[in-house]
């Protein structure tokens, strides 16, 4: 049987300002804490102790509960919740819980060798038939991969969870492992769409037209990612720089001499456009995405964030089924995302489980349960942008529930 969180059995300390008892959730070190400190103390600390070691992560891995005060109806509504998705996650088997994501990774990993070998075609069809398989499997390792990993969600053992962070994020993804920990874990799960902190802001170009930045600017994301990640070393020990350096290197390297001596690539630059091509495939979407589900929605101000459940209901947005993305970024980037904000430590398929409980207990309880369409996120963002994406957001006042 699993450990789970003590919150899951509603046991607090007394009173409401100190950290909240937890036993580890499968072993490791999840603790839900309430949120006592101002949000220039958060930020400081997300910044200082933003470590890839599984340890640091796993005290964060799972947000601050932000649910102090001694139990009244309200404030037990985040307790009542988990108490519902802790018997089905009791319930669930290690297929459930970890092994259809992995499986997953692991067909995308399966297709590269035959994406590789299509890429050596004269056909067009065939070369074309080889870009999109290379693009699909890039994107699922690169978002789906990536996401899980940063969550610690691939593996049990802190060793291993571990090695899959700085293999997805660095090698497949191009990025610092521990600022990208830090930045999604630390900083947005922590304090989502709280001004300042996890408001989506980086997310914004203000300076570019909303045609360029829906449409074109996103195809650049494989050459900035890598750049955004070199600038976060200097924050980083001389051997965690020196590593994402070399891992970084490694995929980048690695993807090149397969499409050279593989694919049968004469040119050193059509690898390279090929290689960009690939990981540019899911860029435009993947912006979208990451916009459509908090942009425009409550804000909250550092000093008064309302309690946890109604933080994420208020400031999450689900997106419906979409097969393609489902597979590629993961549910719970997609259709799952409130869910994977209430609980953050639950693999895609835990989050896709989960989400009729999840959603029939908040419309029980009268609270939002935000759902929209991609096109409509898209029109509304396009007609809208000036006022989503340039102009400083207003603050939400959730009066009653403080």
């Amino acid at each position: 049987m699993q450990n789970v969180p003590e919150e899951w059995r509603e046991e607090q300390r007394a009173g409401g300002g100190g950290e909240v008892d937890a036993k580890p959730w499968e072993g490791r070190e999840a603790l839900f804490q309430i949120n006592t400190v101002n949000s220039k103390q958060d930020m400081d600390r997300g910044k200082e102790n933003g470590e890839t070691g599984v340890k640091e992560r796993r005290k964060e891995n799972v947000e601050m509960m932000n649910e102090g005060g001694k139990g009244t109806d309200k404030e037990s509504l985040m307790m009542e919740l988990t108490r519902l998705v802790q018997k089905t996650v009791k319930e669930s088997s290690w297929w459930e819980r970890r092994g259809i994501d992995i499986t997953i990774l692991v067909l995308a990993f399966l297709l590269l060798p035959p994406a590789f070998l299509l890429l050596g075609s004269s056909q067009i069809l065939v070369f074309v038939l080889g870009m999109v398989l290379m693009g699909v499997s890039h994107a699922v390792i690169s978002i789906k991969g990536t996401h899980l990993a940063s969550h610690g969600s691939l593996s049990e053992s802190p060793a291993w969870a571990e090695f899959w962070a700085v293999f997805f994020i660095e090698v497949c993804g191009s990025f610092t492992a521990r600022a990208g920990v830090t930045g999604h874990i630390k900083m947005h799960h922590a304090h989502t769409n709280v001004i300042g902190l996890g408001d989506s802001s980086t997310w914004k170009i203000p300076c570019l037209p909303r045609s360029v930045y829906l449409f074109i600017a996103p195809l650049a994301i494989p050459i900035i990612t890598p750049l955004v990640a070199l600038g976060q070393l200097k924050d980083h020990s001389v051997s965690q720089a020196l590593r994402t350096v070399l891992m970084v290197f490694l995929g980048f390297y690695s993807q090149h001499w397969l499409l050279m001596h593989v694919s049968g690539f004469q040119c050193p630059y059509s690898s390279l456009l090929c290689m960009l091509l690939c990981r540019a495939m899911f860029s435009i979407p993947y912006i979208h995405v990451n916009i459509f589900q908090h942009i425009g929605l409550s804000m909250f101000s550092p000093t008064r964030r309302p309690k946890r459940i109604y933080q994420m209901t208020h400031g999450v947005l689900n997106l419906p089924r979409n097969p393609l993305l489902d597979w590629t970024f993961g549910h719970s980037l997609i259709n799952c995302h409130v869910e994977h904000h209430l609980f953050p430590f639950l693999s895609d398929n835990m989050c896709l489980k989960v989400k009729p409980i999840v959603s029939q207990y908040l419309k029980e309880k009268a609270l939002p349960y935000q759902e929209d369409t991609y096109l409509s996120r898209l029109q509304l963002f396009f007609h809208k942008y000036q006022e989503l994406m340039v102009f400083a957001p207003p603050i939400t006042e959730l009066v009653g529930v403080q």
